[in-house]
């Protein structure tokens, strides 16, 4: 068995995941990093994405994490972000309907009240909630 490391994954609103994993895989803004036990310290921006962790048990987990920071230590990555939601938790007629409206307001590209890039993230987030809910992980 691999040796453990604790991650905490916490949003302005809760406490996502609070336990002892196998490994960590996340998406830095300069691409996606893994933690194992005993890693160099470091600390990081995040992207929106996924968070595939094993856990204590060996079992594959997913998570949709939407930026923030991630902060690794030799026994502990601490992640603190915008939104988490765990694969389980994902509306997915929520994350389509707001597909559908990111699209729609890209679409309307004379608009001047239009915010292109609010609906460009809008729709970046869409897509991986989908994938993420879609995907035969756990």
């Amino acid at each position: 068995m691999a040796e453990l490391i604790k991650l905490e994954v916490v949003t302005p609103a809760k406490y996502v995941v609070n336990e002892d994993v196998e490994i960590v895989m996340a998406p830095g803004t300069l691409g996606e990093f893994g933690v194992l036990s005993g890693h160099t310290p470091f600390l990081t921006s995040l992207k929106t994405g996924r968070i595939l962790y094993k856990d204590a048990n060996g079992k594959e987990r997913m998570l949709f994490v939407s930026g923030g920071f991630a902060e690794a230590t030799p026994h502990k990555v601490t992640i603190l972000a915008e939104s988490a939601e765990r694969r389980r938790d994902i509306d997915i007629n929520r994350a389509k309907a707001a597909l559908e409206r990111a699209q729609k307001r890209l679409a309307e590209q004379k608009a001047e009240n239009i915010n292109f890039e609010r609906a460009k993230s809008a729709l970046f987030r869409a897509i991986e909630r989908i994938r993420i809910a879609e995907s035969k992980g756990l």
